[in-house]
């Protein structure tokens, strides 16, 4: 057998039930079908919840109805980029959608970006138009120039729909809320091509790097919706469908969130947004009181759930957007009482590629062996293991560079299509993994993170679960820094944030100990730093890149490098 015969579909199972092979032939239809759809079918539910206030799904319909017109109406034509500067809230819910049919283009940017990123992302993308709120209206007032923005649309910050904006507005700003208002949910008819033209925009790779811009289509997106949580889960439809609640802790700027949010309205679904991803308290107080079918996480969320001694739940846990330590797993399982779903992905995949239904059995009350895996590619995606190298397929079983392809797979790298995939359309990853008999797969770490010690390989992922194992260690990292006795060579270093109770009590001595038990002696960590706190992106991730060069610069300034 080859990858090409995709051995993954023999576990295409939930418990006793078989899933699709596959959900071809896709609609070819625009994005905000979805929306249009749930309006039909759930016009009388709640589409979101957030901080006490409500919308429902034909209102949500109706208010993105009247910003496609407005949109219109100020200038925004068909294909043209408006960048969303927004915290999590309800114009963060409207403006997508309504961007969208108006025939435009969603810039999604992060509103901890400094100006440059600001500048780069708006700029970059040759966006039209930016929505913020008023505390930060005098900041991109500043930077519209060099932005190249023309039209500056802002909300107030308590909310559109609780409080006018304070200001007088100069020309070429328009009030969010009054746009609203002054115009009749009358969208514009335009004609998509689903497989062509883009819905989103969406950067990557700051963290390393100047971001690139993914091009996403109305098809791609689409597609992507009905290949992760409708399929998966596609024998508990009757009894969540326009009826069940997903919690949203996430950032909406983020692919991860927005996509959450998408599938939500696909699905009918209350949408309990957070503001502050990073507030644990109310994540906790969140979940108790509304007890959600779903919560979608990053790692470091968990983290904080499994310190925060949350109890016994009956929901289910997504963990995406970053490798999910096996003791993070078990301590969040023990806890909540559930096991954790997995998926994974990219923004450049759509973003979904892989779903972990182990665990999804597990959490189900369908008996399955978890496999503790970022699971099996969804239907309809290919997906191979190669050499880095030479770009060779790998045999089953062997770690090689995880390449995908399906209809999900973004349409290139802005502005040129097939930027970033090869001619016949796969795109590598730059993660590497592995694949079991069953067809599940298994990652081990980005290419980027790998380190070089004296020619032996060590994933970092593998120290960092490790180091999760210690009963004193809250956040670990692990990286590679120079070898200053070898050159060309590295060493592996670690930070770790420990737990309340053992600040002070572990030593980087007992630390090391620890490690020599489990690991090979080339993959030890010659560093080891403890911190009060550690960086994380504006995502949630660890930021590995940030503390490697904090590194590196300590090293220097002592002379050890």
């Amino acid at each position: 057998m080859t990858y090409a015969d995709k051995p993954w579909l023999k576990s295409y199972k939930l418990g006793p039930y078989k899933l699709k092979e596959s959900l071809a032939p896709y609609p070819v239809v625009p994005i905000f079908k979805a929306l249009d759809d749930a309006a039909v079918n759930h016009g009388g539910k709640t589409a979101l919840l957030f901080e006490g206030r409500t919308l429902k799904y034909q209102a949500l319909k109706d208010q993105a109805d009247r910003l496609a017109a407005a949109l219109a109406k100020i200038g925004i034509e068909k294909g043209d980029r408006i960048n969303i500067f927004l915290p999590n809230c309800p114009e963060y819910i409207v403006s997508p959608w309504g961007i969208q049919k108006a025939g435009g283009v969603i810039v999604p940017t992060s509103t901890l970006r400094t100006d440059e990123g600001i500048i780069h992302e708006a700029g970059n993308s040759r966006s039209k138009g930016i929505i913020c709120q008023e505390k930060d209206l005098e900041r991109i007032l500043g930077l519209k120039d060099r932005c190249g923005v023309e039209h500056i649309i802002v909300t107030s910050d308590e909310g559109y729909d609780l409080k006018p904006v304070s200001k007088c507005l100069p020309k070429g700003v328009y009030e969010f809320r009054r746009l609203l208002e002054d115009h009749d949910p009358k969208p514009p008819q335009l004609t998509i091509d689903p497989r062509e033209d883009l819905c989103e925009l969406p950067h990557t790779g700051g963290s390393t790097g100047l971001p690139k811009a993914v091009m996403v289509t109305h098809y791609n997106r689409y597609c992507n919706l009905m290949q992760l949580m409708p399929w998966m889960i596609a024998p508990l439809a009757p009894g969540i469908v326009g009826k069940a609640s997903v919690l949203i802790p996430l950032s909406l700027f983020h692919t991860y969130g927005h996509y959450i949010h998408q599938v939500a309205v696909f699905w009918g679904l209350r949408i309990i947004l957070l503001p502050d991803p990073r507030d644990t308290n109310k994540l906790v107080q969140t979940i108790k009181e509304f007890r959600p079918f779903m919560i979608p996480v990053v790692p470091t969320q968990l983290m904080r759930l499994a310190q925060a001694k949350i109890g016994r739940l009956n929901v289910l846990a997504l963990s995406g957007s970053a490798p999910l330590p096996d003791e993070v797993r078990q301590a969040v399982q023990k806890e909540m009482g559930n096991p954790v779903g997995e998926a994974y992905g990219l923004t450049e995949t759509g973003p979904s590629t892989h779903a972990d239904l182990s665990g999804f059995g597990r959490i189900t009350g369908f008996i399955a062996k978890e496999k503790k895996s970022i699971g099996v590619p969804i239907p309809d995606t290919e997906c191979k293991l190669v050499d880095p190298a030479t770009g060779e397929e790998v045999p089953f079983g062997a770690e090689g560079e995880i390449a995908v392809r399906g209809p999900q797979i973004m349409k290139g790298y802005w502005p040129e299509a097939g930027s970033g995939l090869t001619p016949d359309g796969w795109l590598h990853t730059g993660d590497i993994g592995y694949m079991d008999g069953d067809g599940y797969f298994f990652l081990s770490d980005r290419i980027k993170d790998m380190v070089n010690v004296s020619g032996m390989k060590v994933y970092t992922t593998t120290v960092d679960d490790v180091l999760y194992k210690h009963p004193g260690v809250l956040m670990a990292a692990a990286f590679g820094v120079p070898d200053s006795k070898n050159p060309g060579s590295e060493r592996v270093m670690a930070v770790i944030k420990l737990k309340d109770e053992a600040v002070g009590k572990v030593s980087e001595e007992e630390i090391l100990r620890f490690c020599r038990e489990k690991l090979a002696p080339y993959a030890l960590p010659k560093y080891i730093e403890f911190r009060d706190e550690l960086p994380l992106t504006a995502t949630e991730k660890l930021f590995k890149r940030q503390l490697r060069e904090e590194a590196i610069a300590s090293l220097k300034a002592k002379g050890e490098l």
